[in-house]
């Protein structure tokens, strides 16, 4: 059962074909991602599924119902949240604020208290600084609190935007095995832009590989690791 499907999507920046065609499905409770190098447009596809850029052409479907013409309110309603490229976490407000700004769509208020639990237990390191300022957390922390911001609106569809960017490679390592832990525990589905390719690839289900716009590739995640095209331009092989 596909919990995303993306049919012939075509988006321009000005006059720039930034995305050309794109087909994409996503099963439910998988983690899916996009590897390709800068400028492949895949963070412009992650954009354009949380409806920040509005397609040319084409069609985006979560569990079968069109979301093409949503507002990004409504996105996150539907059950979509977007954990950002380069985090942007709010640096003037506290770990906690920050989380319940990621709420802000959320009807059972009640609820929350529950939610911020599980995130506690998840990342024990913002229980310790939940009254610091965002803007005060290291990168690794910045990344931890920009996808708890985002799974505290309850998502069915987690998207990721470069979560190893600007991390310490240490600290990489732990926020991919979180993010396996958090789609084994909760069945979230995953779709992951990262242009850490062997990373990226050892923990995911499936894989697309983006260039100039389009999809080059796809296959499950562990045959495209093992792609002697993939492993020259991506894994540095």
């Amino acid at each position: 059962m596909n919990i995303l499907e993306i049919k012939n999507l075509y988006v321009n920046y000005g006059a720039i074909k930034a995305l050309k065609g794109i087909d994409l499905q996503v099963k439910d409770k998988s983690i899916v991602t996009l590897i390709g190098a800068n400028g492949a447009g895949k963070s412009t596809l992650l954009r354009t599924i949380s409806s920040l850029l509005k397609p040319v052409s084409g069609e985006i479907l979560f569990h079968g119902k069109d979301i093409t013409n949503l507002s990004p309110d409504k996105i996150v309603e539907t059950g979509i949240s977007q954990s950002p490229e380069g985090r942007m976490i709010f640096s003037n407000l506290t770990v906690k604020e920050n989380l319940e700004m990621g709420a802000y769509t959320r009807k059972d208020k009640h609820n929350l208290k529950e939610d911020l639990e599980f995130i506690y237990e998840f990342f024990p390191r913002l229980k310790e600084r939940l009254k610091q300022m965002g803007g005060t957390l290291s990168g690794g922390e910045q990344q931890m609190l920009a996808i708890s911001r985002a799974l505290m609106s309850k998502p069915k569809l987690l998207l990721l935007d470069e979560p190893s960017l600007g991390i310490a490679p240490l600290l990489v390592k732990s926020i991919f095995e979180q993010i396996v832990e958090l789609n084994k525990k909760t069945g979230i589905t995953i779709l992951l832009v990262e242009q850490n390719a062997n990373i990226a690839l050892s923990v995911a289900d499936y894989g697309y590989v983006m260039e100039t716009g389009e999809i080059i590739l796809e296959g499950d995640a562990k045959s495209l690791s093992q792609n002697e095209e993939v492993r020259k331009a991506y894994l540095g092989e």
